[in-house]
């Protein structure tokens, strides 16, 4: 376990140092996390557990645990709201406007040129609370979307991904990052069923081979990605209307590449 978290650590680490975040604050945090994991998950019978027990169980100092005890509820990764009207819009996009090949059509920007089959009736029928020309501006500034000669709006990627704006990536660096160490953590640990976790994985490729199996990799988990999105959309829509709990799923892809540290 101490070898595998080394290779977890190593490029958040890396991150985190980037962003400057340094060892005492991640310590404060990890000291947050362990005190609010063990009173959530480690107490008898669903009772929370008393400050020995918790620091019996974290390792964290008596003192630490009454100072943390109120303030150790981690905070929510809830969706900000720019973020989630992105995915409804983009979900909608990739779903209604298609080519046979399934790539996001390029939309007419205003309502008047393109009716609805248009980027203004396509974000006012997904809210209108919001005006589809502060969407527009939103996603040029974070590179999601660009606009053609012919003041069409062109999607960028066939998902909601940024390529600026530190807190729309931020979110998307907590869910994805957190859900996949969640499904790795539950295999683990002998949960059952498993989660679907899988991955190829080679070290004696050249640059040439690299940039072919990301361009392979990009187009069939793309294929995979629109096919899930269709049937969760439909599968909403069916399943709002019952009374039976509801639970949330991520499903997701990621290619990497780095050289190899010897020959």
């Amino acid at each position: 376990m101490v070898a595998a978290l080394r290779a977890v650590l190593r490029p958040l680490v890396r991150l985190l140092m980037t962003r400057g975040v340094t060892y005492p604050m991640l310590a404060e945090l990890l000291k947050q996390t362990y005190v609010d994991v063990a009173r959530r998950e480690f107490g008898p019978e669903g009772q929370p557990p008393s400050d020995s027990r918790v620091s019996l169980l974290s390792g964290v100092h008596r003192k630490d645990v009454r100072r943390l005890r109120t303030t150790a509820d981690a905070p929510s990764n809830d969706m900000p709201e720019a973020v989630a009207l992105g995915a409804q819009v983009v979900a909608a996009w990739t779903e209604r406007f298609h080519d046979a090949k399934g790539r996001p059509r390029p939309l007419p920007r205003l309502e008047s040129d393109g009716g609805a089959r248009s980027f203004e009736a396509l974000v006012t029928g997904v809210s209108k609370d919001i005006r589809p020309r502060a969407v527009l501006d939103a996603w040029l500034r974070l590179g999601v979307v660009e606009l053609d000669r012919d003041d069409r709006v062109v999607l960028r990627s066939a998902a909601f991904v940024p390529s600026r704006g530190l807190a729309e990536k931020a979110f998307y660096f907590g869910h994805n990052v957190g859900d996949h160490v969640a499904a790795s953590a539950h295999n683990v640990l002998g949960g059952e069923p498993p989660f679907l976790e899988r991955s190829v994985h080679y070290d004696a490729l050249d640059p040439g081979s690299i940039a072919e199996l990301a361009r392979l990799a990009e187009a069939r988990g793309m294929t995979a990605l629109r096919a899930v999105n269709h049937k969760a959309m439909q599968s909403e829509a069916r399943d709002r209307r019952k009374p039976a709990p509801k639970q949330r799923m991520t499903f997701g892809i990621y290619f990497f590449s780095e050289p190899t540290e010897k020959p």
